[in-house]
């Protein structure tokens, strides 16, 4: 045991040997550099959702199999509200020394930037993107009285009454809502977004008929679907679910060029070393291939991506603002 550090001799070892591996060819690292026995207290990890939250259930998961991986705790600290960004921008804001992972999404750092004028944080410039766990895609559903079975009968109901359908959301910017907007802009249709505080009520008033329908969560109205009191009629995937295997994706029900599939991952704050990003990067890779994490999550309705570099998660993000920002400022959308 390596008394000072409080850690095995074992596993010292092993991060000092993975330090130089990182480093150029021919150089080796000081063992007196400040990250050479990182991590040697607990690492925060801040989830910018509320607890028992998809995304918290993901960012849990990966923090249990963190903390084994590093040899120190891994601390979940939630801090919803305002679409995550408060706690997004104290992620930025946090000292760039490795002690600090911040759970990212698509609303976060894409979404925000359409919604609000000053955010706060810059997620291309404030935070180093380290990877892209998965997805979460939404299901478009009708209650089960509807007499729609297909988009294409949907379609064809809002063509014949323009504006009067309605859908619901968990509030303004959120992937829910936005999927209708991309929903009116490649089909035509014109429907009205109705928001509510958070998605359980949003489906409860589908169920009820008291808005026509909306996009969800595959697991948010998984077990409505199979109760029969909620009809699927696409999913918002490139591919289809494995929870709803014979629901065809919106590309497959007609609707070209439409792909909804809200992301998570991980960043660091700017400048934080790249050894350190490399780890994290190397440690969450390895985590989103173990079977046990890739069954625990599948049922929430998280699709796992394949492991990818930082470079790839930043081009994520690059591609994903030149995509949707356009289409924020053109719905008009406005924080509530």
């Amino acid at each position: 045991m390596n008394k000072k550090q409080g850690i095995p001799t074992r596993v010292a070892g092993r991060r000092h040997v993975l330090a130089g591996a990182l480093l150029p060819a021919g150089l080796m690292l000081a063992p007196s550099a400040a990250y050479a026995a990182w991590p040697e207290r607990p690492v925060r990890m801040i989830i910018p959702f509320v607890a028992g939250a998809g995304a918290d259930i993901v960012g849990r998961t990966y923090a249990e199999e963190l903390a084994k991986a590093l040899g120190q705790p891994v601390v979940v600290d939630n801090k919803g509200g305002a679409g995550g960004l408060m706690a997004t921008a104290e992620g930025a804001r946090a000292p760039a020394d490795g002690y600090t992972l911040l759970l990212i999404s698509q609303g976060t750092t894409v979404f925000n930037l359409g919604l609000y004028k000053t955010p706060g944080y810059d997620p291309l410039k404030d935070l180093v993107p380290v990877a892209i766990c998965g997805t979460l895609p939404n299901v478009l559903v009708v209650a089960s009285s509807n007499p729609a079975s297909s988009v294409a009968d949907l379609i064809a109901q809002a063509r014949a009454k323009p504006g009067e359908l309605t859908y619901g959301s968990s509030g303004i910017g959120s992937s829910l809502h936005l999927s209708g907007v991309i929903f009116e802009q490649r089909t035509g249709a014109r429907v009205q977004h109705v928001p509510y505080r958070g998605a359980p009520p949003a489906v409860l008033a589908v169920v009820n008929g008291e808005v026509t329908m909306g996009f969800f969560n595959t697991p948010t109205v998984l077990g409505q679907i199979k109760a029969g009191k909620l009809k699927a009629l696409a999913v918002t995937s490139k591919d289809r679910s494995a929870l709803l295997p014979d629901v065809p994706t919106m590309r497959e029900a007609g609707v070209a060029d439409f792909v909804v599939a809200t992301w998570l991952g991980y960043a660091v704050p700017a400048n934080t070393p790249e050894a350190i990003v490399s780890r994290f990067n190397a440690e969450i890779n390895r985590i989103s291939e173990m079977p046990q994490v890739k069954e625990k999550l599948v049922v929430q309705g998280f699709e796992m991506l394949p492991p990818g570099s930082p470079a790839a998660a930043r081009k994520l993000i690059e591609d994903d603002q030149a995509v949707w920002l356009p289409i924020i400022q053109q719905s008009g959308a406005k924080p509530e």
